[in-house]
C-alpha cells in the first residue's frame, strides 16, 4: 500500500473522472481508478461519487468490513479532520445498546467475576481473528479444514465447549485468558457459546456441534484406555466425532431404533448393521457415538470410521459445512472395549447429556437473537427511506422494542439457569432442571421465530439476500428452525416442562 498522505477536499474534487477517480469515506481517501471497472455493482454507483464524500452512500450499501477488505485502495486522509464513525477493532465490545449482555455494557451483575470478564475478552479476540476464514467455509460449504479445527483446539476452545470438569486438568487443557481448569464454570462456557458471533450456523455445527453432544459420552462412560486414545485427539482438533442416534424410521423415538449390534461367537466384537440420519458433523467424523440394539437392549458404542461404515451428505437449509449425514453400517466390526457404559444401559448414556445439550442451544440462541438486535438497530439508524431514517418510523421502533424485550427476557432466564447449574450437583440438575430447561428452550425458540420475522421486515429485500448488509438476518431466518427441532422439538419441550412440574404439584393444592 502506498504511503498515506493528507489531502484537502478541494484536492479530492479534482480527481473526478473514470481514469482518475477518488472518493472520501469518513475522512479517508480511496483511489478507485483501478477498481471502478471491477466493482460488483457496476461503475455507475462509484462514478456518481467521483471526487465527493461517499460516506452515507457507502454505509447504505456495504458492511464496514468491506473497507478492511479493500484497504489497499486507501491513499490518504482529509487534512485536519477526524473520523466520525467508530471502526470496531477485533475483540472490542459493541457500544450499541442491547448488542451485548448487560454485564458487558456497564450494568451490575451478581453472576460474573473478574475471570469471566478476562475470559470473554480473550475469547472474542480469538474468535474475531478467525471470523473471515469461518465465513469462507460457510459460503463454500466445504469441510472445515484440519488447520482451522486445530486452531480452535490449540486455543482450548474445543475443550471449552464441553464445559467444566476434571477432564480439563486431566488432559492439560490451556484455556483462553489463562483461566485455570478448576476455576472454569458454566458461566465461562456460556461465554464461549455466546461468542460464536460469526453468523455461520452450518460451520458452527460442523465444527463444534457434533463434538459437543458426542464427546461427553466417551468422557463419562468410556473405558480409561478408550478415553486416553480418543479425547486428546478430538480436543486438539486432529479427529472429529459425531453423535449417531436418530434414524429415518423412528426420529426421536429412541426406544424403537432398529440399528443392531450382535456379538461375535468369540465375544470380542460387535457386528453393527443399520442406518442413521440427520447426523450433525457425521460426514466429516472419524468417530461415531452410536445408539444400537443389543441382546440386552439399547446400548451405546463408540465406532471408528472403518470398513462397512459409509456417510453421505444430506442437503439441509443451512450450509453443507455442517456435515449433516446419512450413515450406513454394514457388518461394521467394533471391539467390545468400545462399549460406552453397560450393555443395555444406553438410555442412561443418551439422557445424561440432554440437559447440557439444551442449555448449550439456549446460550447460542440468545446470541443469535442479540446479534439480530444489533444489526437491526444499526441498520435502522443509518438507512434512509422517504428522507427519514428507519428509526424515525414508530413502526420500526415498535419492532425493535419487541425484539429487545424478547431477547433480554430469555437471556435473563438462561443466566438464572446457568447459576443453578453452577451450584447444583449433576444429580440435582437432573432432578430439578430438566423441566425449566425444556420450557426455556421452548420460549427461546419462540423468541427466535419472532425476532427473525421482525428483523426480516426491518431489512426488507436485504434480509433474503445471502451476502452483504442482510447476510446475518438471512442466515437467522433460514436456520433458526434448527434450534426449535434439534435437541427436542418445541412441542415436546413444552409438554416435558409441564409434565416435570406435575410431578412436584402438591397433592393438597386446590383453588
Amino acid at each position: 500500500m502506498p504511503q498515506l498522505k493528507s489531502f484537502t477536499r478541494e484536492e479530492v474534487k479534482r480527481h473526478a473522472n473514470e481514469d482518475d477517480l477518488w472518493i472520501i469515506i469518513d475522512t479517508e481517501v480511496y483511489d478507485m481508478s483501478r477498481f471502478v471497472d471491477m466493482h460488483p455493482g457496476g461503475a455507475f454507483p462509484i462514478l456518481e461519487y467521483a471526487g465527493k464524500d461517499a460516506t452515507e452512500a457507502f454505509y447504505g450499501l456495504h458492511r464496514q468490513e468491506v473497507l478492511t477488505k479493500y484497504n489497499r485502495y486507501k491513499i490518504g486522509t482529509i487534512e485536519g479532520e477526524k473520523p466520525k464513525i467508530e471502526f470496531r477493532q477485533p475483540g472490542a465490545l459493541s457500544k450499541v445498546p442491547y448488542a451485548e449482555p448487560n454485564a458487558w455494557q456497564g450494568f451490575k451483575s451478581p453472576y460474573f467475576k473478574e475471570s469471566h470478564y478476562k475470559f470473554r475478552t480473550a475469547v472474542r479476540v480469538i474468535m474475531d481473528g478467525l471470523a473471515e476464514e469461518a465465513r469462507e467455509f460457510e459460503v463454500s460449504g466445504e469441510r472445515p479444514s484440519d488447520e482451522f479445527q486445530q486452531k480452535m483446539g490449540s486455543h482450548g476452545l474445543l475443550a471449552a465447549n464441553i464445559g467444566p470438569g476434571k477432564f480439563l486438568k486431566e488432559f492439560n487443557i490451556q484455556l483462553p485468558g489463562g483461566i485455570a481448569p478448576e476455576e472454569y464454570d458454566y458461566f465461562h462456557e456460556m461465554i464461549v457459546h455466546q461468542e460464536a458471533r460469526w453468523g455461520t450456523r452450518g460451520l458452527d455445527d460442523g465444527l463444534i456441534g457434533g463434538m459437543t453432544i458426542s464427546l461427553p459420552t466417551v468422557l463419562n462412560f468410556g473405558r480409561p484406555a478408550l478415553k486416553q486414545k480418543i479425547v486428546p485427539e478430538v480436543l486438539a482438533g486432529r479427529k472429529r466425532i459425531a453423535l449417531a442416534i436418530t434414524e429415518p424410521y423412528v426420529g426421536s423415538d429412541v426406544a424403537n431404533l432398529k440399528t443392531t449390534a450382535k456379538l461375535t461367537p468369540d465375544g470380542k466384537h460387535y457386528i453393527v448393521n443399520g442406518v442413521k440420519k440427520w447426523i450433525t458433523t457425521g460426514h466429516w467424523a472419524d468417530y461415531f457415538s452410536t445408539a444400537v440394539r443389543t441382546e440386552k437392549g439399547i446400548s451405546m458404542l463408540l465406532i471408528e470410521r472403518s470398513e462397512g461404515l459409509e456417510t453421505k451428505p444430506i442437503k439441509t437449509s443451512y450450509s453443507p459445512s455442517a456435515g449433516t449425514a446419512y450413515i450406513t453400517y454394514e457388518n461394521v466390526k467394533v471391539p467390545v472395549e468400545n462399549l460406552l457404559g453397560k450393555e443395555g444401559g444406553g438410555f442412561q448414556v443418551i439422557m445424561s447429556n440432554f440437559n447440557h445439550e439444551r442449555w448449550v442451544m439456549l446460550a447460542g440462541a440468545t446470541m443469535g437473537g442479540r446479534l439480530a438486535v444489533e444489526e437491526c438497530f444499526k441498520w435502522a439508524m443509518q438507512r434512509k427511506v422517504f428522507n427519514k431514517r428507519l428509526i424515525d418510523q414508530p413502526v420500526i421502533r415498535n419492532k425493535l422494542a419487541k425484539m429487545i424485550a424478547s431477547v433480554e427476557s430469555v437471556h435473563s432466564w438462561v443466566e438464572n439457569l446457568t447459576y443453578q447449574m453452577c451450584n447444583m450437583t449433576y444429580m440435582e440438575q437432573a432432578l430439578k432442571l430438566a423441566g425449566p430447561l425444556a420450557l426455556c428452550k421452548y420460549q427461546t425458540t419462540r423468541m427466535l421465530h419472532d425476532v427473525s420475522d421482525d428483523a426480516c421486515q426491518i431489512f426488507g429485500g436485504r434480509a433474503i439476500t445471502k451476502t452483504g448488509m442482510g447476510r446475518n438476518i438471512e442466515t437467522l431466518q433460514r436456520t433458526y428452525k434448527f434450534t426449535s427441532i434439534l435437541g427436542g422439538s418445541e412441542e415436546i419441550m413444552a409438554d416435558l416442562g409441564v409434565r416435570q412440574a406435575m410431578k412436584n404439584f402438591p397433592k393438597d393444592a386446590r383453588l
